[in-house]
Order: C-alpha cells, then sequence, then structure tokens
C-alpha cells in the first residue's frame, strides 16, 4: 500500500509559516513575508495535488471500493481503554477532493493578496493570518475523529475572527468579526452537544469506526427514542447546528453579509474554500451515519438547506453591495449543497446526492473564489463596493470583464460549463426523492441566474458611469488568479467525480439526465434574459418593480429584519429578563454572601488582635490565668 505519511506536512507547513511570519514579519519587508507565505502554500498544494494522484491512480482499492486511510494517527487524550481523543491525517475521497480545494483557493488568494494588500498596514500580519486560516481548515478535512475536527472547527472560527477584523481600527470590521465569532459559537455549541451525545452512545470519536456500515457504532443508539426522535437522530441534529452555523443556513445566517468587512481576498477565502462549507463537509463525513441511523436527521438537513437557498437568493435580487451580493450567492449555494446531501440514500446510485453535493462543493470553489476576486479587482479600480458607482467598466477592465462573465456563466448554470453538471445533477436526486424540494430548487436556479446578471450588467454594462479617474486593469498578481480560477471554473466540471467519489466508496457511472437538465437551462436562461432587459441598459423598469411591490421589497431589501430581529431578542428579552436578574442575583447574593464572610472575618480579626500585642507582661497573665482556670475545672470535674 502508498506511504501516505508524508501528507501530515500539508497542514504543518501553513503553520510554521504563521509562525514565522507572526513572529518575524515585522522585521522582513512585507513583500518578503507575502512570498513565504505563498511559497509554503505552493509547497502544501503541490504534495497535496500529488496525494490525490496517489490515492485515486496509484493506491489499490479493495473489491472495488476505495478506503479510509490513517496515514498518521497518535493518542492525544485517553479517556477510557475505548474512548480516546487522536491526532493524525485520514486520507480517503473526501478529504483528498478537499485538499485540492483548499490548497488551490488558498494559493491563488495567497498570490492575489500580494497586489491587492500592497501598502496595506499589517501586510505581515494579515499573511500569518492567511496561513493559520489553511492549517486550520487542512488540519479540520485531515482529522480522523469528531473532537479532532471540533478542535480544529474552532481554529477556523479564530482565524475567520482575526481575518474579518483585520482593520481593527474600523468599527465596523470589529463589530462585523465578533459578530461572527458569537453566532458561530452559539451554533458551535450544538456541535460539542451533538458530538458528547453522539460519543457516549458509540463509546467512539472515530470516523472510521462510526461510519462503518458493518459495525457496532453505526446502530448504536438507533433504537432508543427522546421526543419521537431516535438518541442517535438527536446527536446527529445538534451536530448539524453547528455545520449550520458555519456555512450560515437560516437561521444562522446573519454574520455572513458583514463579514464582508474584512478584506475582499478573505471574503474569498472564507466563501469559496474554507469557513463556509466546513458544515457540508460535516454532514459529508458522517452520511453513512446519517443515512442508516438517522435519516430523519437528514430530512431536517434537506429542508433547511433548502429554504436557505430560496431566501438568500430572494435577498441577493435586491442588494446593491456587489460582496453582499456574492455573500448571499453564497450561502444560496451553500443551501444547494445540503440538499443533495439530505435528498441521498446510502450506496450507489442513490447516493447520487452525496456525490453530486461533494462536485458542486468542488465546481463553487472555483468559481465563487473567481467571482471574489474578481469583485476586488473592480473595488480596486474604482474604489467603491457599490454597484450604483459602477457602469460600462468592461471597456477599462477586459481581463477582468471576460473572467467575471465566465463566472456569472457558470454560476448561472449555461451549458456545459462547471456548474451545469454538478447543480443539475443535485436536481436530479431531487427530482426522484423530493418533489417539493425540486421545485423550489429549481426557482432557486432561475433566481441565480438574475441577480447574478443584474450584477454583471450594473458593473460593465449599463449607464457608462463619469469616474473620477479612469480605472485600469489589475496588476499581474490579481489577474493570474482570474486567469487561472476562469479555466477552473469551465472545466472542473468534465472530471468524472462520481469515478472518485461516492456515499460508499465505490465509483458508479453518472449521466445528466435531460428531462431535468432542459428545464433547468430554460429556468436559467429566463433569468438572464429578464436581467437583460432591466439592467443592461439604464432604464426606470426595475424601480418601478421595486415601487409596486412596495413594503415586501423594502423588507426584501432590508434581509427581512433578521438583524433587527436578533437584537430586539438579545437587548430587550434576553438582557432585560435573563442577563440583569443574573447581574442582580450575582451582584447582591453571591457578592454579597462573600462579602459578608469577609466583613465577619474582618471584625473578628479586628476583636481579637489583641491577644498578640507583643507584650510578655500580658502574654504571662493570659497563660496564669488559663492555667489556674484549667485547674479549677479539671478539680471541680474530680470532685463529682
Amino acid at each position: 500500500m502508498t506511504n501516505f505519511s508524508y501528507t501530515v506536512l500539508i497542514p504543518l507547513i501553513p503553520l510554521f509559516v504563521f509562525l514565522f511570519v507572526g513572529l518575524l514579519g515585522h522585521k522582513m519587508k512585507p513583500i518578503v513575508s507575502g512570498l513565504i507565505g505563498t511559497c509554503g502554500l505552493l509547497i502544501a498544494a503541490i504534495l497535496s495535488y500529488f496525494t490525490a494522484y496517489q490515492y485515486f491512480f496509484n493506491t489499490e482499492k479493495i473489491d472495488g471500493t476505495y478506503q479510509k486511510i490513517l496515514a498518521f494517527n497518535t493518542i492525544w487524550l485517553q479517556f477510557t481503554e475505548k474512548l480516546h481523543v487522536d491526532l493524525g491525517v485520514l486520507i480517503d475521497p473526501i478529504s483528498v477532493m478537499m485538499l485540492i480545494v483548499v490548497t488551490t483557493v488558498s494559493l491563488m488568494v495567497h498570490i492575489y493578496s500580494i497586489g491587492y494588500m500592497k501598502g496595506e498596514k499589517g501586510f505581515a500580519r494579515f499573511y500569518a493570518f492567511l496561513s493559520l486560516f489553511s492549517f486550520s481548515m487542512l488540519g479540520l478535512v485531515l482529522a480522523t475523529n469528531i473532537f479532532q475536527m471540533y478542535i480544529f472547527w474552532e481554529l477556523v472560527g479564530v482565524s475567520s475572527f482575526l481575518l474579518i477584523g483585520y482593520y481593527y481600527e474600523k468599527p465596523s470590521a470589529v463589530s462585523a468579526s465578533k459578530k461572527a465569532f458569537i453566532v458561530t459559537r452559539f451554533a458551535d455549541l450544538g456541535f460539542l452537544i451533538g458530538i458528547l451525545i453522539l460519543s457516549f452512545n458509540t463509546g467512539t470519536f472515530d470516523f472510521i469506526s462510526l461510519t462503518n456500515v458493518n459495525g457496532a457504532a453505526i446502530l448504536t443508539g438507533a433504537g432508543a427514542s427522546f421526543l419521537g426522535l431516535s438518541v442517535m437522530t438527536w446527536s446527529l441534529i445538534f451536530v448539524f447546528m453547528g455545520g449550520a452555523g458555519k456555512s450560515a443556513m437560516f437561521p444562522l445566517h446573519i454574520w455572513l453579509p458583514d463579514a464582508m468587512e474584512g478584506p475582499t481576498p478573505v471574503s474569498a477565502l472564507i466563501h469559496a474554500a474554507t469557513m463556509v462549507v466546513a458544515g457540508v463537509y460535516l454532514v459529508a463525513r458522517l452520511f453513512p451515519v446519517y443515512a442508516i441511523s438517522a435519516p430523519d436527521g437528514l430530512l431536517v438537513v434537506a429542508y433547511v438547506g433548502s429554504f436557505s437557498s430560496l431566501f438568500a437568493a430572494v435577498i441577493a435580487c435586491t442588494q446593491y453591495d456587489i460582496k453582499r451580493v456574492l455573500a448571499f450567492s453564497t450561502m444560496s449555494q451553500i443551501g444547494y449543497m445540503m440538499v443533495g446531501l439530505g435528498v441521498s440514500k446510502y450506496g450507489g446510485e442513490a447516493g447520487l446526492g452525496y456525490m453530486a453535493s461533494m462536485f458542486h462543493l468542488f465546481t463553487h470553489a472555483m468559481f465563487k473564489a473567481l467571482l471574489f476576486l474578481g469583485a476586488g479587482a473592480i473595488i480596486h479600480a474604482v474604489h467603491s463596493n457599490s454597484m450604483k458607482d459602477m457602469g460600462g467598466l468592461r471597456k477599462y477592465l477586459p481581463i477582468t470583464h471576460i473572467t467575471f462573465l465566465i463566472a456569472c456563466l457558470t454560476i448561472a448554470g449555461v451549458p456545459f460549463l462547471s456548474a451545469f453538471f454538478s447543480k443539475d445533477e443535485i436536481l436530479t436526486a431531487a427530482f426522484h426523492h423530493n418533489m417539493p424540494i425540486f421545485i423550489v430548487q429549481m426557482f432557486v436556479a432561475g433566481l441565480t441566474a438574475f441577480y447574478m446578471f443584474r450584477l454583471y450588467f450594473r458593473i460593465f454594462w449599463n449607464k457608462d458611469t463619469h469616474y473620477h479617474h479612469t480605472p485600469h486593469e489589475a496588476p499581474i498578481t490579481m489577474t493570474f488568479p482570474l486567469i487561472f480560477l476562469a479555466i477552473a471554473s469551465i472545466f472542473s466540471g468534465y472530471i468524472p467525480f462520481s469515478q472518485f467519489v461516492s456515499s460508499d466508496g465505490v465509483p458508479f457511472h453518472s449521466e445528466l439526465e435531460w428531462t431535468v437538465a432542459i428545464p433547468s437551462i430554460l429556468v436559467g436562461l429566463i433569468g438572464i434574459g429578464i436581467a437583460f432587459v432591466l439592467y443592461k441598459k439604464e432604464s426606470a423598469s426595475s424601480q418601478k418593480i421595486a415601487i409596486s411591490l412596495k413594503s415586501f421589497y423594502v423588507a426584501i431589501y432590508n434581509k427581512f429584519y433578521f438583524d433587527e430581529i436578533y437584537i430586539f431578542v438579545t437587548k430587550k428579552i434576553i438582557f432585560n429578563y435573563i442577563s440583569r436578574p443574573v447581574a442582580w442575583f450575582d451582584r447582591h447574593i453571591v457578592d454579597g454572601f462573600m462579602n459578608s464572610i469577609a466583613w465577619v472575618t474582618n471584625a473578628v480579626s479586628f476583636r481579637i488582635k489583641g491577644f498578640q500585642s507583643g507584650q510578655v507582661q500580658q502574654y504571662a497573665f493570659v497563660f496564669v490565668s488559663s492555667a489556674i482556670l484549667l485547674g479549677i475545672f479539671f478539680i471541680y470535674l474530680y470532685s463529682i
């Protein structure tokens, strides 16, 4: 069998770069820290591609099944003979796929940032944080057990907090970083509860043991029930709560738009390959447990994903900040991936949804990174995030225009670009297993095409804006990643994904189902056509439609007031009726009790301090007096 022990270097290289640049970056020129970070990710990417080649083409399958390989493993915490937390590297189809995704996008972001972040204060700090983020995500995808995944899960949260709040002198950035951190911590509490219930019932944290369909762990707890659901179902719903928070699923989505306060390369890294897909990867990692022991848990995944996808797509149609449009687009596309997992079964072609979800995760990483980095090039040229300040940019930014158009065509599902294949496989799985969700997702496909081409036409066509200075194309360090990702967005859909990734590790053959693909194409073209009519040239039509919708449009534009609802619940209910009484109890009862003990101790000490005056005569008097009294006492007792 091929030796994969070298794979432990893949996460360790970014860790070393983080420590080196973080400690010594201020002593070197900014460009040097950028080059060190980029070279570190390049080495990690090369090792990842080599690992993929070795695993898929040079490693023998057993009974036609890709095997899970422990490339490295060591016991970190031992609780019982069976229950222990390990640290290691697990190689299997989805971890190898994620290695390619994370290192590819992270490398492109590192290269892009050399040009985008040029001249920024704290350049070395930025690259140190990027490396920490990459280390955290690589450790997460290679985890051998669910507790190791949780450790790196939290490290991803810390890394995102640091990157979103990179402009720490900017109040809105600090607020956004805290919001992301706090919301995801609430979700992660659910994840931790799920881990504890799951491990208590199965006696293991280990992924190989948990997902072994012939093992005892996967069926443990399936019979015991609480409120009509099995213990295993409850544990996996709690686990999914953590995934929903990290992947910004409804109603834990409120941190995602504000995360745009970080530098644009950070947005690309968070929204394309790392933080937001961690929730999808978590469900995929435990998919055999969901499918066999907790099918009701998969229904929760499917419906939450479907609603989140529709909810975000509707909001994206009304936003003017280009990064926020892309943020809600990410939420919508992640919903698609959750739907794919939720409508899937285990094994063979019944696992089409699982394969399609992983396929869409792969293609989405390429075109969404391209969209965010393209948005960065646009912002770099016009110094504004608002579509209202843009128009006619195709004449000034030819490379950005072409690559951005490719990304828009891809996400809209235009044949025969990558998302056309991956998205339609999800739709096919939904068509065969859940018709209501299929109808909703078909409508979302049309909305996606509409809001993406609304974005495209308003930026590159529409009115010919008179800019304060002539916009110009970005430098080669920024355009090279755009070209690379544009090529990946076109051709990544031609990978025979079902030959590499499946729910049970057994390759199978999948084909497009044209009864689903043709309506999907038509819906997408209708969405593009409506955007073309309304936004290619400046007109009042879109404004008239918005006015006709009145308060409904205003509600959508304000994201259905969910931020305001959260603030109301937090400040008016939690703070007033929970936090204030708890604070009063702490201040008057707990602190009062402790203060009383201190007062009594102090008073008694004051009363008896005279016994330690230091005067020998007083000590002698007390000694003799006490001796006489004791003598009288013992004589009295003896006489009785």
